[in-house]
């Protein structure tokens, strides 16, 4: 087994290293470690508009990236711990967590950590989580990836993810809430995420006879930096690809009420509809029509807003204030 430790904090690279390393070791199985700076890792097939407190992220420069697994969201920062297996997808059955599981829950109960496996896929402490482990299957691969919360910041962590639910309607899976807790609390007060890569390092070699570290080479670093911007980096992927949703808000405006109703197809904008009792020499439906084809993104709307008059179908109101409605 290659034990890799990634030279990066940059969520787009180390969510990019786990594809780059299928085509790098098609065969070898591989134990990855890294740690990112603030960000958001959205499962797959979730809607990352319908997963994110957007405001917040953007005001505070939080990365959001989509992975290639399902499961549900979660938040990344240099107090978390992250942890992936890489192996040939044989007989093993894929819904099953615990082999790789295993190790984490072996070195934090020899720590004296209570950690349990529970449900389907995630590590619990006296029925809290700190840890939730996703799985994918690629180019005869298999790929199960986790977190461990170590020292987080919590309070990031709940604004990061909170959203309105009733903005959005989509058949995207919805991510679980449960209640999360710092191993921190149950470790040594000095205990870092270099202290833990250091316990599941000397774990995996005492339990897999053979097993070598690898540094990852310029060539290496420079194919994942590819792959990050041509794809992780990109709206396209960690937004556009979001599923098909509804989305609907209303604000209330001195210039009147205003309610925006858009269908959405892959962050394109096929139908959209507003409503409201603002008063307005123009059709609104003029605007309407403007909004057909375009990205469900704040930058592109706002471009669109800013061009027209928009006191022509609102009356008296500022584009910052409208943008709220479509955010």
């Amino acid at each position: 087994m290659l034990i890799i430790d990634s030279p990066s904090n940059n969520a787009y690279f180390n969510i990019a290293s786990e594809e780059y390393l299928l085509t790098r070791f098609p065969t070898e199985e591989i134990f990855l470690l890294y740690v990112n700076a603030p960000s958001i890792i959205v499962g797959k097939f979730q809607n990352t508009l319908a997963e994110i407190n957007l405001d917040y992220v953007k005001e505070k420069g939080i990365k959001v990236v989509r992975r290639m697994s399902g499961g549900g969201t979660v938040y990344h920062d240099l107090g978390n711990l992250n942890f992936s297996f890489h192996k040939l997808l044989g007989d093993d059955d894929f819904g099953d967590f615990k082999q790789f599981t295993q190790p984490v829950l072996t070195v934090l109960n020899r720590l004296g950590v209570p950690a349990v496996l529970k449900g389907r896929n995630d590590l619990l402490v006296e029925d809290k989580k700190f840890s939730g482990n996703a799985k994918l299957a690629r180019k005869g691969k298999m790929i199960q990836h986790g977190t461990i919360l170590l020292n987080s910041e919590m309070e990031v962590l709940a604004e990061a993810l909170i959203t309105n639910p009733l903005k959005f309607i989509d058949k995207a899976t919805k991510s679980n809430r449960a209640r999360v807790t710092n191993l921190i609390h149950y470790l040594p007060k000095t205990t870092t995420t270099e202290d833990l890569k250091n316990y599941l390092t000397e774990e995996i070699y005492q339990n897999n006879p053979g097993s070598e570290r690898y540094t990852l080479t310029d060539h290496d670093i420079a194919e994942i930096e590819k792959l990050a911007a041509e794809k992780y980096e990109t709206w396209e992927w960690n937004f556009g690809f979001s599923p098909n949703y509804n989305f609907q808000k209303a604000i209330k405006l001195p210039a009147g009420f205003i309610e925006v109703h858009l269908d959405v197809v892959k962050g394109t904008i096929e139908k959209s509809k507003i409503f409201g009792d603002f008063f307005a020499p123009k059709p609104i439906e003029e605007l309407e029509d403007l909004l057909i084809g375009r990205k469900h993104e704040e930058a592109e709307l706002r471009s669109i807003l800013e061009r027209v008059d928009l006191t022509d179908y609102f009356g008296k109101v500022m584009v910052d204030e409208v943008m709220e409605v479509f955010k």
